[in-house]
């Protein structure tokens, strides 16, 4: 399973890139457990920065939306109140870093089990989890593009069939 994951992950270009970045690389090998937390730690500013600023911009692509619709469709798209949107940010930002810490966790099982595996076994999930980290976190702004699109071509369509 392993062998697949790591054939597929050098096949595709975007996980290349990633993992081929000073972020993910381990330029020398790790011989303790607490060099591979201090290497993950080490990356636990990066990847909030990098995994808030897009849902910073995830946000402002939703707000967008939400405002366009209003005034485009006189609709709300179900949006909820600020302070619930601000728990589920929260939350979000939370759920994300105890899942971070699992990526070390994981590291330091593979690290006994495996241990000449271990650095691969690194690079790889972190890379792996940032890329998703990112895609997790820009799927509620694709969703509202698509459901926006799709309203918009009813509107369109509606519009051309009445005849004007």
């Amino acid at each position: 399973m392993a062998g697949w994951l790591e054939r597929w992950a050098q096949r595709n270009r975007t996980i290349g890139r990633v993992r081929a970045s000073a972020l993910c690389r381990r330029d020398s090998a790790i011989t303790t457990n607490w060099q591979a937390i201090g290497w993950w730690e080490a990356r636990r500013i990066p990847f909030n920065l990098i995994v808030g600023g897009v849902g910073v911009l995830a946000c402002l692509v939703d707000i967008i939306i939400v405002v366009a619709s209003h005034f485009l469709f006189d609709s709300d798209f179900g949006v909820p109140n600020g302070f619930i949107s601000l728990v589920v940010v929260l939350v979000y930002a939370v759920m994300a870093n105890i899942c971070f810490t699992g990526g070390w966790i994981a590291e330091l099982i593979v690290r006994r089990a495996w241990p000449e595996e271990a650095d691969r076994f690194a690079t790889l999930s972190f890379s792996l989890g940032l890329v998703f980290s990112v895609f997790l976190t820009l799927t509620p702004a694709l969703m509202l593009i698509a459901f926006g699109g799709f309203a918009l071509l009813g509107r369109v369509l509606r519009v051309a069939l009445r005849g004007g």
